[in-house]
């Protein structure tokens, strides 16, 4: 399957942004969380349940990803992504016929779903470094600060617009939550098979009208090397960008997953009779930053260099994720909260920029899209790890609604990510042999 001749290579980056913009489904995972854990509603999952759900797609989606790299370097972008749309969009809609339990979640939402995000997320990475080999900080940004923004319009979408459709939403008398599954798998199936066509590799050899690559400096392999995956995996400056993209992406994740129930127990705790609605615009907010967060850090990191800019990403999300309880949470507590939530959701943001662009720089560009796959595993373990830390606390809580319970794993992830940062101040680009 070919896509359609690209004239102008701008509309790459919008068919990117529209495939994400459904791929970004997955972040949107908290709004449904409050209902999933209601001890008297209708599913009365666990919060180490909910979080194993969401778990599940993100270590499928990372997974998947190494395939889809593969697949899509043998048979070209468009068939990949186009698959990645179909599948993605089968798994909701058979979650939403079918997900009455947990493990129907988990295997439709989760496997399912995950599978469908990681065969098309890796293309719009892929094929706009190729198509901007000039601007691939800002680049790998825009390709993916869809799925940031993206998550906006499902939580809000879901939550609040026009009524939230987990309020209004009955199809076929299915609950509110299957509904809204249904209806998601629609849409997401749309928006990525439309952007599918446009996912096309340039000519061999291809360069922007005026762009001259740089000049090798120092035996730096930056820029005029293209490891094949197998020979990457043997260099130490690959587990270092993977170790450094599993501490940054852990906090983020854990964020996503609970900071809906956080919110709430926080806030109510501080006597806020709108806690729900409070956590609600916070997650919306958190969204939108994550997807500001690709672009800024996509263009920092163009000026200042990707190194420099993950550091100082890494620092900066520690730190606040250390003071969030000693001066956000007191700090005008609704506002500081949300102000917390849109500053984690920034710097998350930058890793889906930041990393991709690292591993072009570092190994080339010619096989970003498969050695990208690679690097990718350190989100799945993320994945994994962020929100099981988050249920493992809030489930030995009980049903106590205080916010003490939550400090814990929000320490060890700022901890993390200041490790992170150390980690990468340390790490230098592979030289040419």
């Amino acid at each position: 399957m070919r896509g359609i001749k690209i004239t102008n290579r701008w509309v790459v980056v919008i068919g990117a942004i529209l495939i994400q913009l459904a791929l970004g489904a997955i972040y949107a995972w908290s709004v449904f969380t409050k209902i999933l854990t209601d001890p008297e509603g209708i599913y009365q999952f666990s919060a180490q349940q909910a979080a194993w759900v969401f778990s599940a797609g993100l270590a499928t989606f990372a997974i998947v990803m190494v395939l889809a790299g593969k697949w899509q370097a043998k048979s070209g972008p468009t068939i990949v992504a186009f698959t990645g749309g179909i599948v993605l969009g089968l798994g909701y809609i058979l979650g939403g016929l079918l997900g009455n339990s947990f493990w129907t979640q988990f295997f439709f939402i989760g496997i399912i779903g995950g599978a469908g995000i990681g065969l098309a997320y890796v293309v719009p990475i892929a094929v706009g470094v190729k198509w901007f080999p000039d601007k691939k900080g800002l680049i790998t940004g825009l390709a993916v600060a869809g799925f940031g923004f993206g998550a906006t319009i499902w939580v809000k979408l879901a939550d609040s617009w026009f009524g939230g459709l987990l309020n209004t939403a009955h199809f076929m008398g299915l609950p509110n939550v299957q509904s809204v599954f249904f209806i998601y798998g629609i849409i997401f199936a749309a928006f990525v098979l439309i952007g599918s066509v446009v996912m096309v590799n340039p000519p061999e050899g291809y360069k922007p009208k005026g762009w001259v690559p740089p000049t090798p400096s120092a035996n730096k392999a930056e820029g005029h090397v293209n490891f094949e995956p197998k020979v990457m995996l043997r260099t130490p400056q690959f587990y270092a960008l993977w170790s450094v993209f599993i501490f940054s992406a852990l906090a983020g994740l854990m964020v996503i997953y609970c900071i809906k129930l956080f919110g709430i127990d926080a806030l109510k705790y501080h006597g806020l009779a709108d806690a729900g609605i409070i956590a609600g615009t916070a997650m919306a907010w958190y969204a939108i930053f994550n997807g500001l967060g690709r672009i800024v850090w996509g263009m920092v990191s163009d000026r200042i260099g990707r190194k420099i800019a993950i550091v100082t990403m890494t620092f900066f999300q520690g730190i606040i994720m250390l003071m969030l309880y000693h001066i956000f949470i007191s700090f005008a507590l609704s506002t500081g909260f949300i102000i917390a939530a849109c500053i984690i959701g920034f710097n998350f943001g930058g890793n889906f920029a930041l990393f991709p662009a690292a591993t072009a720089d570092f190994f080339g560009n010619k096989n970003v899209g498969s050695n990208y796959g690679w690097m990718f595993t350190a989100y799945g373990i993320a994945g994994i790890l962020g929100p099981q830390l988050a249920g493992v606390f809030k489930d030995s809580a009980g049903s106590a609604a205080t916010p003490i319970v939550w400090m814990t794993p929000f320490i060890i992830a700022g901890v993390v990510c200041i490790i992170g940062g150390l980690i990468m101040l340390m790490t230098k680009p592979p030289r040419i042999a």
